[in-house]
């Protein structure tokens, strides 16, 4: 099972305000201790919204939008993530509380998301296959 730690922005991040040594080599030590349990998929920040770009289909079929940052809402914009995989949601849950503050002042929120495997996607066997297939030849990239 592989979960998204999705860390929330706060009016700091979305400032551009970079995280203290303290909370960066906090950050560092949690990561290897995802490394060494062999769960750590993937961990980054994110830059703020102002150099964002938002992609929107406002009508069925039709052409995307392009809007660009910031946004206004930094509780509802994402600062950083990161991805494991693990034996139960339960076991998510524990690295997610073991997780540092992410922004080191009270103002951490963390949003916890089950990634959705292929095979609840669809019942289709051959489009599992090749949805399997595909999975396989972007993790060898």
């Amino acid at each position: 099972m592989r979960f998204m730690m999705i860390v929330k922005a706060t009016t700091d991040s979305e400032a551009g305000v970079m995280p203290s040594q303290e909370l960066l080599e906090a950050m560092m030590r949690y990561n290897e201790e995802l490394a060494k349990a062999g769960v750590l998929l993937a961990a980054d920040g994110l830059h703020a919204s102002s150099n964002a770009i938002r992609i929107s289909y406002p009508e069925p079929g039709g052409k995307p939008k392009i809007t660009d940052g910031p946004f206004t809402e930094a509780k509802e914009i994402i600062a950083g993530y990161t991805l494991i995989e693990v034996k139960s949601r339960e076991e998510a849950i524990e690295w997610a509380m073991r997780m540092p503050d992410p922004h080191g002042n009270g103002q951490g929120q963390i949003e916890l998301r089950q990634v959705i495997d292929a095979h609840e996607l669809t019942q289709n066997p051959e489009t599992l296959t090749v949805l399997l297939n595909q999975q396989e030849r972007l993790k060898q990239s």
